[in-house]
């Protein structure tokens, strides 16, 4: 029986291009050695390959490789970028209220790193999304005080694929304080992502959500005016002391090469997988009673997040077992409540629990949506009777 991958948006496949770079990493006649055992050749030839993953990433997001922070994946690398700056700003004056501006649809990496900020005093504002699920800078306006420190929200959202006007926001924050935080997991690869273009101090990315290997990531951190972040890891000072630990070789070639390729293919990557997108979209929408989650334009070409009615959410879910998609973000996919976002946009509890995130990516071809429109069309009218 026929499984199609249409969950994108959860995790990619690695790119055979940067399994192979991998694999190269990984043995005694490859390059294995640690990139901090600077007294050999091995060494040397490891932190060679490191620093040429760095560049690579920083090319992605037109940074200087010197403002790369290796990481774990993008939630280390939100932990690090909301406690490391509260705990500076705390280190150097302990008398200042900390105040935090983000959205009330972002992962949940940053949504419960903010509720353990708030246990340590910190005063969060979380922003509620308009209709299409847009957080505006007019929001984030309004809602700047003299004590925020940090506004930190997500460039692309993980379930409905709607795109924050980032750069916007960096922009109204150059005439204050607060640093800019954007979770960009799920915009690498799929809109372009330029720091100096958002005007952001900190970016996280995990290489997991753009074919490369889960387990690594990366934090942006701005050297210009310079981003004070506090290290939440200690042990060698690695990372120009903001990240200890000993560098995987392999997992940050992995990540460099993947960071390259979707470099050099995003133009004709993206208007393919668009094509693709809105050839599904129209046969979904065909079906009636189907409702588009998320504004139809403001949103990345791999995303769609739909709602059925006259179905329910499980057994469509489950009944859909020959195409692989969400019911919202992959970190929540084990709860059974609605979906926090779905029902943030306003969709009632029905809706909500009957919509799905379909997404796509590289590998996804024409035969593949014409399998996934066969199959969703047998299903929902099955269902509908």
């Amino acid at each position: 029986m026929k499984t199609l991958y249409l969950d994108y948006a959860a995790t990619t496949p690695v790119d055979p291009a940067v399994a192979q770079a991998m694999t190269e990493c990984l043995t005694l006649d490859g390059n294995f050695a640690n990139p901090a055992s600077r007294s050999h050749r091995f060494g040397w030839q490891a932190e060679a390959a490191v620093e040429k993953a760095r560049r690579q990433v920083a090319d992605l997001l037109g940074a200087d490789p010197r403002e790369i922070v290796w990481t774990s994946g993008a939630t280390e690398s939100d932990n690090l970028a909301l406690k490391g700056v509260v705990e500076y700003i705390r280190s150097h004056n302990p008398e200042q209220k900390c105040h935090i501006i983000s959205s009330c649809i972002e992962h949940k990496a940053i949504l419960d790193t903010l509720k353990w900020l708030e246990g340590q005093g910190v005063d969060v504002t979380l922003l509620s999304p308009d209709a299409d699920g847009l957080i505006t800078p007019d929001q984030v306006q309004d809602a700047l005080r003299d004590d925020t420190v940090l506004v930190t929200l997500m460039a692309v959202n993980n379930e409905l694929g709607t795109v924050t006007d980032i750069a916007a926001i960096g922009a109204l924050l150059q005439n204050h304080p607060a640093l800019l935080h954007v979770d960009a997991a799920q915009a690498a690869g799929k809109i372009p992502c330029n720091v100096n273009d958002w005007q952001a101090d900190l970016v996280s990315l995990s290489a997991h959500k753009f074919y490369g290997p889960k387990g690594v990531g990366a934090l942006y951190v701005r050297r210009q005016p310079l981003a004070h972040v506090s290290a939440q890891m200690h042990g060698g000072g690695h990372e120009r002391g903001m990240r200890s630990g000993t560098l995987p070789t392999h997992q940050l070639v992995g990540m460099g090469e993947a960071a390259a390729l979707v470099t050099a293919q995003f133009a004709e990557e993206e208007a393919r997988i668009r094509s693709l997108r809105d050839k599904l979209e129209a046969a979904m929408l065909a079906l009636g009673g189907v409702h588009v989650n998320g504004h139809p334009q403001q949103r990345t070409a791999a995303h769609m997040n739909l709602s059925f009615e006259g179905v329910d959410g499980e057994i469509l879910l489950a009944s859909l077992a020959q195409v692989a998609v969400s019911s919202g973000s992959a970190c929540t996919s084990a709860s059974v409540e609605p979906s926090y976002v779905l029902k943030a946009i306003g969709r009632s509890d029905v809706l909500a629990h009957a919509g799905l995130r379909f997404s796509l990516g590289r590998f996804t071809s024409d035969e593949d949506i014409d399998f996934a429109i066969e199959t969703v069309t047998r299903v929902i009218g099955l269902l509908r009777k």
